[in-house]
């Protein structure tokens, strides 16, 4: 099916006012978050100056971490790595264990939801479950994988897993009693209930879940590698705090920061194609 906003015959025009103009309007948006961040760096390097605290201010933290600054891709074997491969492990680990918790949490969030009895039995279960802290799953997943990589991942998993099975389930039981009235109508099969009706009407509440879930699961990653070791941003910063270099550790938690947001981002883009997909067809 044709989408919406598709015109045949319609001819894309470079206009140099019109792009100038969007950057003049882009410009004046960031105006405001460019000066909070001045006025930030300011009270910053005011307080360390003035104050007899070991913090570093922006401008010793800058000298101290430049190299780490401008080679974030050096790699001298073992744990002596640049924050890019650090940052890389963690997303890898992120990667792999958030994708299992997709999977695993949106289908038995379906699963619930469809099904009264799956809800009474285990809707308690999840909701006990789910205020557990992640490192308290550490030790469990260590004693039942001996390994650290699989350990952080199934804690990563395990984090991420509870928003996106709760969402799910409540977006499948907030579906129109009138949608499934007229399924039943028309006697739709499984296969189009599922795509046409049930799909749709839950996707909002899944990318809901999963917008938690990959901050939970982005949290959960460093907390872990602060523990098991070895390559990765949480174990980076555990270990410049061990050696007292706190400039590193500055700079790593703004590459944390800046990874974090970027993540959210990318689910908020995801989100937005599904929709505009489900919307045009």
């Amino acid at each position: 099916m044709t989408s919406p906003t598709y015109r045949q015959g319609k001819k894309f025009q470079f206009s140099p006012q019109k792009w100038l103009k969007a950057a003049l309007k882009t410009g004046k948006e960031l105006i405001p978050s460019a000066v909070a961040i001045l006025i930030f760096l300011v009270v910053w390097q005011v307080f360390t100056a003035v104050s007899d605290s070991t913090l570093p201010g922006p401008i010793r933290t800058v000298s101290e971490t430049w190299e780490l600054i401008i080679d974030p891709f050096f790699d001298h074997g073992g744990l002596d790595k640049g924050l890019f491969w650090q940052i890389f492990t963690s997303l890898q680990r992120v990667a792999l264990g958030f994708s299992l918790s997709v999977v695993v949490g949106v289908s038995l969030g379906i699963l619930i939801g469809t099904s009264t009895l799956m809800y009474r039995a285990l809707d308690p279960i999840f909701q006990i479950l789910r205020t557990i802290p992640p490192l308290a799953w550490l030790p469990i997943s260590l004693a039942g994988f001996e390994q650290a990589n699989p350990s952080a991942i199934f804690v990563i998993f395990i984090t991420a897993i509870w928003p996106i099975i709760i969402n799910t389930t409540e977006g499948v039981r907030q579906i129109p009693q009138d949608y499934n009235n007229v399924s039943r109508v028309l006697r739709l099969d499984r296969k189009t209930y599922f795509f046409k009706i049930l799909f749709p009407a839950t996707v909002p509440y899944i990318f809901t879940g999963l917008k938690i879930g990959i901050g939970l699961s982005w949290l959960a990653i460093i907390a872990a590698e602060m523990l098991i070791g070895g390559v990765g941003i949480g174990f980076f910063i555990w270990d410049a705090w061990n050696s007292s270099r706190m400039s590193d550790i500055i700079l790593a938690v703004i590459y944390v920061g800046i990874v974090g947001l970027l993540l959210d981002k990318l689910i908020t883009f995801l989100a937005s194609l599904v929709v505009s997909e489900d919307q045009a067809q």
